[in-house]
């Protein structure tokens, strides 16, 4: 995201527009947010309560989108209205992404 940052501009901007595109996008992240929360509803006070709270977050996320539209996009705009927070966001994505990786590769024993 950070080397082709003008790209995902351009796609967040496209992106909160109401329409069938913004629907398809509530729908498949409830479909997964449920999957997640379904496989993996662990509410441990260790690095696994994160996976679980992703799926709760895409869940709502999801029905956000879906029944309640221009709330998400206003959501959207506000939180993506700069530059600097799509880097941040960018960040935290890398770092998250990063650290489950490493949680889910590592070698256990």
């Amino acid at each position: 995201m950070l080397m082709n940052l003008g790209m995902y501009e351009s796609m967040i901007t496209e992106a909160l527009h109401p329409g069938i595109l913004f629907y398809l996008a509530g729908l498949l992240s409830l479909l997964a947010g449920l999957a997640l929360v379904n496989l993996h509803n662990r509410w441990q006070l260790d690095w696994r309560v994160i996976i679980t709270g992703l799926g709760w977050l895409m869940t709502i996320g999801g029905i956000i989108r879906i029944v309640l539209p221009r709330v998400a996009i206003s959501i959207g705009s506000t939180i993506y209205s700069s530059r600097a927070s799509i880097i941040v966001a960018a960040l935290i994505i890398g770092t998250l992404g990063g650290f489950l990786s490493f949680k889910g590769y590592i070698r256990r024993g």
